[in-house]
């Protein structure tokens, strides 16, 4: 029998039975769909950390405490240790020119409020230099000046994200007077927003403030959250961290064999770190995902093996007239092969839909690579080839002299 009969003997058994054919690949619709949405979710996170640490400045490095060391190299617990203003200042003065500026940061959750609107966000008590490390820019007004620090005025520069939060547009606040924490404070600038980091936490969402207002009337103490150093390039990176291990050991009097109790981080390690734990997750979930993808072609060979105890008297007619049992088996495989390229190419829209609407419902950031819909249209044709042999073997093997008499 030529190959083009058989293929269309076997469509024309799909086409008798479309609902049937249609709820068999159901399964392959959702399967293939769930891997390719929840795969874009993954890389959309991917590229969003990737943009989030390339918008900071690959020579920044972030300095934070770290664990405390007894004498002996004994770990005390959950404690960590303390960082202070002081050991910021004795970074700006002591660092060689490997580090180009030193930017502390205290941070506290604090209730904001414009007349009778509120939001709850992250203050941060920084220096006047804060834009330049971070890489941000001011849309409205202006920053905060080393003078406005030295004063400790109470002057805030918000973050984009503020403005919204409180329904009021940015151009209005600049000159107005918000109250963080208690306090009136003159908003002096509005900054540019640098984009939602994509479940990672929104970086527009943050009040600063000159460092010692927050020291000495907001916070009440002088300890920081972490100090950013700017690396004067990107081959001085290892000179500066060396120079701040040993500035900050020398600061909190750490004798030899003590191990560090502060940690200083590149770009790069947050990259990795943030880029791992991505991939585990997207890996995690498309290994659930896929879990229905191989119920779906347990289904597709249920369903061929009812087809073929429903046909046997046919498979004995056509074996009758002369059907090799490599006609009937390459029959009832395209069938399972058809199925699931019909369902992945369905599951193919289905996941590109699924992952737009994530975007624009759920604010995810998601995006669809080309490989993970090649590699989900060749995998639903693996799962039929897979789950499609078995029941075609058995058709392929029976007697015809058995079909014929089958009632």
């Amino acid at each position: 029998m030529l190959l083009g009969e058989t293929i269309g003997v076997a469509l024309g058994a799909l086409r008798a039975n479309k609902l049937r054919s249609f709820l068999t690949m159901l399964g392959v619709v959702i399967g293939v769909g769930a891997v390719i949405a929840v795969v874009a979710l993954g890389r959309g996170a991917q590229e969003s950390v990737n943009a989030r640490i390339s918008a900071l400045g690959t020579t920044l490095l972030s300095v934070s405490p770290g664990q405390i060391f007894a004498p002996g190299g004994v770990s005390s617990g959950s404690d960590r240790a303390v960082m202070k203003v002081a050991d910021a200042q004795a970074l700006a003065a002591s660092a060689g020119p490997s580090v180009a500026a030193v930017e502390p940061e205290m941070q506290k959750q604090l209730q904001v409020q414009y007349l009778n609107t509120n939001t709850n966000t992250s203050v941060l008590g920084t220096t006047a230099n804060y834009l330049d490390v971070r890489k941000y820019t001011i849309a409205n007004g202006k920053m905060f000046t080393e003078g406005d620090d030295k004063a400790s005025r109470r002057v805030a520069v918000l973050g984009a994200a503020i403005p919204d939060n409180l329904g009021v547009p940015a151009a209005t606040l600049v000159g107005q007077n918000v109250r963080i924490g208690g306090f009136l404070f003159e908003v002096i600038g509005v900054m540019a927003s640098k984009g939602n980091a994509g479940g990672f936490g929104n970086p527009d969402d943050q009040v600063l403030v000159p460092i010692t207002t927050a020291q000495f009337r907001l916070f009440g103490n002088d300890r920081l959250r972490q100090i950013g150093v700017l690396a004067a390039s990107e081959a001085e990176i290892p000179q500066a961290m060396a120079e701040i291990q040993r500035i900050l050991r020398r600061e909190h009097r750490l004798r030899v064999g003590i191990p560090d109790d502060f940690q200083i981080r590149n770009q790069a390690d947050f990259l990795n770190t943030l880029g791992e734990t991505t991939q585990i997750f997207t890996f995690l979930l498309s290994g659930i995902a896929a879990v229905s993808l191989l119920v779906g072609g347990i289904g597709i060979m249920n369903i061929m093996l009812v087809s073929v105890t429903e046909r046997t008297r046919e498979i004995g007619v056509r074996k009758a007239l002369g059907a090799t049992p490599k006609n009937i088996l390459l029959q009832f495989l395209i069938e399972a092969v058809v199925l699931c390229l019909l369902g992945g190419v369905g599951g193919i829209m289905f996941g590109w839909l699924g992952a737009l609407a994530l975007a624009k419902f759920g604010n995810f950031n998601t995006s669809v690579a080309p490989s993970s819909i090649l590699l989900a249209f060749f995998f639903s044709g693996f799962v039929g080839i897979l789950f499609g042999v078995w029941p075609a073997r058995r058709a392929a093997n029976l007697d015809p002299i058995q079909s014929l008499r089958y009632e």
